[in-house]
């Protein structure tokens, strides 16, 4: 589940996208790897989403975002140029300066011209001119410049890939190929440099990194989500995810995945967990999206009860589109107990459909 999902984008190329011959997520994929951490241009939509806690040696303190998105636009008009538009690329970079308190953002749309964007799994690159994501030694290097800030990151998975849901789908709504294919590495070992506003930070910490490829997941009555991304203290991990309907109710399709500390994953359904907002929010100057920011989280069957609270609750990614919703994606602290022991640990949670419904699928 993420962002902004290339609204504004799918806008333009409506009338060909809803006849073109895309694959659905289906049970029946198999899975392969390095193969599967590139480009699947017969699905529609694809995005690499990474986010991570870090801190510098003085204990400041940083989260980040950089995503690559990939939204298929024409597959029925034979490529004659490089300039012709076969798919478009969006990239979305955000950095939360928790210990100064301020949130940056920025995004950019390409096409992919003569080598200005895209996903080549034969260099192991994934690009959108001088953001770039390049895989070295079973690691990644991310890239990525703005003219306040900027990240150069080396990674470094702890764990293998995990595959989210059933039968290989992460399933959204009810029938076939409403689902997407879902992977992540789910603790990643991170080093490098953040620069902001002129000083340079070296920083270390944990990352996690998203792939979901998949050409249809929600339905019209399927307003948005609140997902979380949670890495423990004591080196086990949660992906839970909650889809919010338009009467207000939660739909059954929510769901999550338990990583233990030796990278096994375990399924869970709705009735699995609880992720229940509290009272304290924060609400856009506009007054037009008011967002929860303090989470209980309950995971019966693993004796866990969490705290999720942010250091700073301004991290929403807000555009001037009328077509694209914004979304708060930020940095989150995890404080609670796990049976009778205390555990904490960090995370990244993502809200969407606060100010209006997303739109996924054609």
């Amino acid at each position: 589940m993420k962002s902004r999902l290339f609204a504004a984008i799918a806008m333009l190329f409506l009338a060909q996208a809803a006849t073109a011959p895309y694959k659905v997520a289906t049970p029946d994929y198999v899975y392969e790897f390095p193969r599967d951490h590139f480009s699947h241009p017969d699905y529609q939509t694809e995005w690499w989403y990474y986010t991570g806690n870090v801190k510098s040696s003085e204990g400041h303190r940083f989260g980040f975002e950089l995503t690559f998105f990939r939204e298929a636009a024409d597959r029925e008009t034979a490529k004659t140029s490089a300039w012709d538009v076969k798919d478009i690329y969006l990239a979305h970079l955000a950095l939360s300066d928790l210990g100064g308190g301020a949130f940056y953002h920025t995004e950019r749309t390409n096409r992919a011209g003569p080598g200005i964007a895209g996903v080549d799994a034969s260099s192991e690159r994934i690009w959108n001119g001088n953001w770039s994501v390049t895989w070295e030694n079973g690691g990644q290097k991310l890239r990525a410049i703005d003219d306040r800030f900027a990240l150069s990151l080396s990674l470094h998975p702890e764990k293998p890939p995990v595959i989210h849901g059933e039968n290989g789908v992460s399933q959204k709504a009810a029938g076939l190929g409403h689902a997407s294919h879902y992977i992540s590495f789910t603790r990643i070992d991170t080093v490098g440099s953040i620069e902001l506003l002129g000083k340079t930070y070296q920083v270390s910490g944990i990352s996690w990194m998203d792939h979901e490829f998949f050409t249809h997941q929600l339905e019209p009555e399927q307003v948005g989500w609140d997902w979380f991304s949670l890495q423990l203290d004591d080196k086990t991990e949660l992906m839970l995810f909650r889809i919010r309907r338009r009467d207000g109710s939660i739909d059954p399709f929510s769901a999550g995945t338990y990583i233990d500390a030796q990278g096994k994953a375990e399924h869970l359904r709705a009735p699995d967990f609880s992720l229940t907002a509290e009272t304290e929010t924060w609400q856009r100057a506009d007054g037009a999206a008011r967002y929860p920011v303090h989470w209980k989280i309950a995971v019966p069957s693993l004796s866990l009860a969490l705290d999720a609270t942010t250091p700073l609750k301004s991290q929403e990614l807000a555009g001037n589109s009328k077509f694209a919703p914004n979304y708060w994606e930020g940095a989150i602290t995890l404080q609670g107990r796990r049976q009778n022991a205390p555990l904490g640990g960090v995370g990244y949670l993502e809200m969407t459909g606060y100010d209006r419904a997303v739109q996924l699928g054609p």
